[in-house]
């Protein structure tokens, strides 16, 4: 196994990742990048997040009016950031940038040989002329260096780092969510989820494969009956999730004296009350939108982003969880209310784990 040399060039990948975008951090280029629509939107401006943290380091309600969106968790720690150490602000945004890659890159290299072991498992019942489609000892080396490289050199990413975008940190908590979950960390994945399902809403679609993969862990080292096992272990991840996601809604209405930040929160991104252009479908689509129909076309587009695809594709890829969540992900990237490069550059950073699947060389 190549398995030391590959993790010395992924080192040396986040040594000159950080080199890049801290060089656009602290050149004229960042004011452009950040200004981009993008790449920020009403969800995730660094601008947005600095007015609300003056808002309340003033006393105000800065969920009063139409400017402030983030969560009261995040409203306190970026406060903190600005008050204390506004100078540390940029670094801090690399390195949140490099940890995700490296839990990407930890992510794909057990899911890799978690593959590889299933696939030998199975390989009897594989039909013939499939050979050059199964995973080979070799393929388990380079494909986690591909995500991390992805991760750390997608311009979106980079530009998204650089413009100081809250998606730097949802980034981090899916990342974070598919490395809990592919270890079978319950109670862990589903506080992380539950987190990244706080800030944006979007990402509680993702409790679907985690469920799953969960179940499947526990049912493959268990010899009881692995549907009754499967089904009270989705039960309880489901559970563990809605009572991390309380947990934290109550923590944010006692930061905030109330829950006012509902409607600035979850009401903004399912009304979708901010028509300036981004990267996204909403806002072109009720530009030309009659108000009668608004209400319909917003339960509409809604339900798209969120159930629409979820059942079929859950029926179609239950076996291969990890697939589900990469999929949801994208969907998600792609049909939220307030999408922005940063969101699609993480989904694309994910496709280099089933390289296998392309009868090529890379």
């Amino acid at each position: 196994m190549k398995s030391q040399p590959m993790d010395n060039l992924v080192y040396l990948e986040y040594a000159v990742a950080g080199i890049i975008r801290y060089w656009l951090i602290n050149s004229d280029y960042k004011q452009t990048i950040g200004d981009r629509v993008e790449i920020s939107t009403s969800l995730n401006s660094w601008r947005k997040v600095t007015e609300g943290a003056y808002l309340y380091s003033e006393g105000i309600n800065p969920y009063v009016g139409d400017n402030f969106h983030e969560t009261p968790l995040g409203l306190i720690v970026f406060n903190k950031l600005i008050s204390h150490i506004p100078q540390w602000i940029g670094i801090i945004f690399i390195v949140c940038d490099l940890v995700t890659a490296h839990v990407l890159y930890r992510t794909a290299q057990t899911f890799m040989s978690e593959l590889f072991s299933r696939q030998m498992r199975k390989k009897e019942k594989y039909a013939k002329g499939t050979e050059t489609l199964l995973l080979k000892q070799s393929d388990l080396v380079l494909p986690p260096v591909y995500v991390a490289s992805a991760y750390l050199f997608n311009p979106y990413i980079i530009f998204s780092c650089v413009g100081q975008t809250t998606t730097v940190f949802a980034n981090l908590c899916l990342a974070f969510t598919f490395l809990l979950m592919i270890k079978g960390q319950r109670i862990a994945c589903c506080s992380v989820l539950a987190l990244a399902t706080l800030q944006s809403l979007y990402p509680a679609t993702l409790l679907v494969p985690a469920s799953i993969y969960l179940a499947r862990a526990e049912s493959s080292s268990s010899l009881e009956d692995k549907q009754s096992l499967r089904a009270s272990s989705c039960i309880l991840t489901v559970v563990t999730f809605i009572s991390a996601l309380l947990l934290l809604l109550y923590i944010s209405s006692e930061l905030t004296g109330g829950w006012e930040f509902l409607h600035a929160t979850y009401g903004f991104i399912l009304n979708v009350p901010d028509l300036r252009p981004n990267v996204g479908l909403f806002w072109y689509f009720f530009t030309e939108m009659f108000e009668n129909f608004r209400l319909l076309f917003i339960c509409v587009f809604q339900i798209n982003a969120t159930l629409l695809y979820l059942v079929p594709l859950t029926f179609r890829l239950h076996d291969e969880p990890m697939l589900l969540a990469a999929s949801l992900t994208a969907l998600m990237a792609v049909f939220k209310s307030y999408p922005s490069l940063g969101d699609v550059g993480f989904y694309l950073a994910l496709l280099p784990m089933w390289k296998h699947l392309f009868n090529c060389e890379f």
